[in-house]
């Protein structure tokens, strides 16, 4: 089995199980990720990228948002290994940007949820 999407136990205990305030967070996330996948390119400057999925991976490790954290982190440790261009970093950050969109379509789905109740 694979690193797990979305731990919504996590998610509930980071935010004290208040509904709100997991919509609030869940909102301010979806804002930012049209930045970030903007950012997660492999023509643009390394420090850019690698920022880019540094920032993500933090924010993912805090929702409970496993795989795009560990995809993150991959693209994070090319970075610091010195691969910052080629086939590889492109990959990468293509599967960086995959595992933003499952988390997109996650946080859509409990912020859906979320406004149900």
């Amino acid at each position: 089995m694979g690193v797990q999407l979305f731990d919504r136990d996590h998610f509930s205990h980071m935010t004290g199980q208040d509904e709100a305030l997991q919509r609030e967070i869940l909102g301010l996330f979806r804002d930012q990720c049209g930045l970030w996948s903007r950012l997660l390119i492999a023509e643009a400057p390394v420090h850019t990228w690698r920022d880019a999925a540094h920032t993500l991976k933090g924010s993912a490790r805090g929702l409970g948002l496993w795989a795009l954290a560990e995809a993150c982190e991959t693209a994070e440790q090319l970075a610091q290994s010195g691969m910052k261009d080629g086939p590889m970093v492109a990959h990468e950050l293509a599967r960086v940007r995959a595992r933003l969109g499952e988390a997109l379509a996650v946080v859509d789905a409990t912020l859906a949820h979320t406004a149900q109740h």
